[in-house]
């Protein structure tokens, strides 16, 4: 029975085998582009359930094919994960807020790189979670309605910028998040809040949560995520 489809936007011949190989192994059905520009004709020839992209292509870059899909209605709900070289941080923060799931840098282990497939897939076919239903996660229960967050059935007060910033996380557990992205949610853009005003609030909100902040993972150069 086949699986689902997985786009592999690769141009080093040698990670398109690897990547195909263990993704075959698992079930899933791996198609292959070595550019850009074959990459996004394959997208709505095949209309794959996710996209392995990777950053440095020839001809149009993985930042401009990430760019066109995500303005594309047929194609801008399909999950993306980039592939990176290590030091590409920059990219990284530019991939995510231009609409990528979620990342990893090469040279990477191929399980975990099927498990990152795995978990994006499964986050991708739940239902998109309710704004005002209670979040249970861990020992931690979030009531958005009342504004609440219980730690082992204990009340944690928190700031209300505070508690839209766990909320946000919360909702979207194992998503990386870079802190324009959650700045832009929280405050609708307002220029006055900046990266440094989302650490603050991430401190702030690690102190009063006491043993449940290990939950809240600092992904160093990018952002926060908060573990499944």
């Amino acid at each position: 029975m086949a699986r689902e489809k997985i786009l592999v936007i690769e141009d080093e011949e040698e990670i398109q085998e690897l990547v195909g190989y263990n993704l075959a192994k698992q079930g899933y059905r791996a198609i292959r582009a070595e550019t850009g520009e074959e990459g996004l004709r394959l997208v709505h020839r095949e209309l794959p359930d996710l996209i392995l992209l990777d950053l440095m292509l020839p001809g149009i870059d993985g930042l401009e094919v990430c760019r066109a899909l995500k303005r594309d209605p047929e194609a801008q709900q399909i999950p993306i994960i980039m592939l990176t070289a290590k030091g590409e941080e920059s990219d990284i923060v530019t991939g995510l807020e231009l609409g990528a799931e979620d990342y990893v840098t090469k040279p990477f282990s191929p399980r975990v790189l099927v498990a990152r497939i795995r978990a994006l897939l499964r986050r991708s076919a739940a239902s998109p979670p309710d704004d005002e239903e209670v979040i249970r996660v861990h020992e931690m229960v979030i009531h958005p309605g009342r504004h609440e967050v219980l730690v082992k059935s204990k009340p944690v007060p928190l700031t209300l910028t505070e508690f839209r910033v766990l909320h946000l996380l919360a909702r979207r557990p194992g998503w990386v998040l870079t802190r324009y992205q959650i700045a832009n949610e929280i405050h609708g853009g307002e220029d006055v809040v900046t990266d440094r005003s989302v650490d603050v609030q991430i401190v702030g909100l690690r102190k009063k949560l006491g043993p449940a902040a290990r939950y809240i993972e600092t992904i160093r150069g990018v952002g926060y995520r908060f573990k499944e």
